[in-house]
């Protein structure tokens, strides 16, 4: 199902007003969609473009109906002065996770924040 989200956002991309530009060829695709519902695909353009994702059912909750996916991907492209940005990321129970040397991060826990989290959790209260 993601697949066919993410190839009709892709197609929509695609299809927009391109100006006097031409469109940039995919030089490589490959996908793959199992039985069991996993699932993977990745392409490259021929702007050094490229994608890629894999996904699996996972039980997430208790019952048996508690079925999602969880799926792992990257992409990266390069910037109009040359730069190579790349994302990781996985989507799974806990959300939409992302990391890349350009995304921004959370500072450091205060040293107090760090011991008084400790001290709570060997109390037994976290």
């Amino acid at each position: 199902m993601k697949f066919i989200v993410a190839v009709a956002f892709l197609a929509v991309a695609l299809a927009a007003p391109q100006g006097d530009k031409k469109p940039i060829e995919i030089v490589s695709s490959n996908s793959e969609m199992n039985a069991d519902g996993s699932y993977s695909f990745d392409f490259e353009s021929a702007d050094g473009t490229k994608v890629s994702e894999s996904g699996s059912q996972k039980q997430v909750g208790p019952k048996p109906e508690d079925i999602g996916t969880v799926s792992k991907g990257s992409y990266s492209f390069t910037t109009p002065d040359g730069v190579v940005l790349t994302v990781n990321w996985v989507a799974d129970e806990n959300g939409f996770q992302a990391t890349g040397d350009h995304l921004p991060t959370p500072p450091p826990m205060p040293d107090h924040v760090v011991k008084m989290l400790a001290d709570l959790k060997a109390a037994g209260v976290l």
